[in-house]
């Protein structure tokens, strides 16, 4: 079977180490995703009709970050290790075993939104429709660092591209390397089409709601060809977590989009 399909090399976690600090490649991404967005958000905050500047972007940027990492590392331990919580609570402060969730980072991310509206006396859907179109670029690396890291795979296929991954856990068999269709679509396709959209003016919201709409399709497709969370298989046999926790992200984005223009006001 190894001669028919792509047999992916393990490649060590640690890119490199000096004395007890060891630098690993999902944190590497994590990096490079928030240099990413500083750079986007420094170019877009350039512009002469910004309503942002850079030292603004700093901050939002900062408080982001903190709303991706301790949204995504609740979200992950609530959405999907609930029951490891509620045997050791201290289990959401276990980082170290890994375990990172994209619903609970942009969770996250929405009330570090809300608390720098707040703060910079701007509107929700300002700041929203700002940082949208900087958020797919750091999805797509750290779909990147998923498959670096041999983990988060596809299910079993017979597909020509399939790859034998070397974790035991699965199984030696060709599965779909689901990484990267998702850093194809959460990364490359989505921001290509939000720096599209975002480059005209549009209606408040509406940027945000593209980024709900089309991450929520992305990842809803592609759970049918990833491997579901071995504890938790396929809810119902219907629906995995993954698309549950997407369907309210289509759903609104979906509104926002295509929500009744608001009537003039009557002299």
């Amino acid at each position: 079977m190894a001669d028919q399909y792509l047999v992916f090399t393990k490649i060590d976690p640690v890119i490199f180490s000096i004395g007890p600090l060891s630098v690993r490649w999902y944190g590497m991404m994590y990096l490079l995703a928030f240099l990413a967005a500083m750079m986007l958000a420094n170019y877009r905050a350039s512009k002469p009709d910004s309503i942002f500047t850079k030292e603004q972007v700093g901050d939002l940027l900062f408080y982001g970050f903190l709303g991706v990492i301790l949204g995504g590392r609740i979200g992950y331990v609530l959405f999907y290790h609930f029951d490891l919580f509620i045997q050791n609570p201290l289990y959401l402060f276990k980082i170290w075993e890994g375990g990172m969730s994209f619903h609970g980072g942009l969770l996250g991310v929405i009330a570090a939104m809300f608390w720098h509206a707040r703060k910079e006396k701007k509107t929700f859907w300002q700041v929203a429709d700002f940082v949208a179109p900087m958020i797919p670029l750091g999805l797509g690396l750290g779909r990147l660092g998923n498959f670096i890291n041999s983990e988060l795979w596809g299910r079993q296929t017979d597909v020509p591209w399939a790859i034998i991954f070397p974790d035991p856990a699965a199984g030696g068999v060709p599965r779909h390397p689901s990484q990267l269709y998702q850093f194809a679509l959460e990364g490359i396709v989505l921001f290509s089409l939000l720096w599209w959209f975002s480059s005209k003016t549009r209606r408040p919201g509406a940027v945000a709601g593209l980024f709900l709409l089309a991450y929520g399709c992305f990842r809803f497709i592609v759970e049918y060809v990833r491997e579901p969370d071995a504890h938790l298989g396929v809810l119902m046999n219907v629906i995995t977590m993954g698309q549950l926790l997407s369907l309210p992200m289509i759903i609104y984005g979906a509104y926002l989009m295509f929500r009744p223009a608001p009537a003039a006001a009557k002299a």
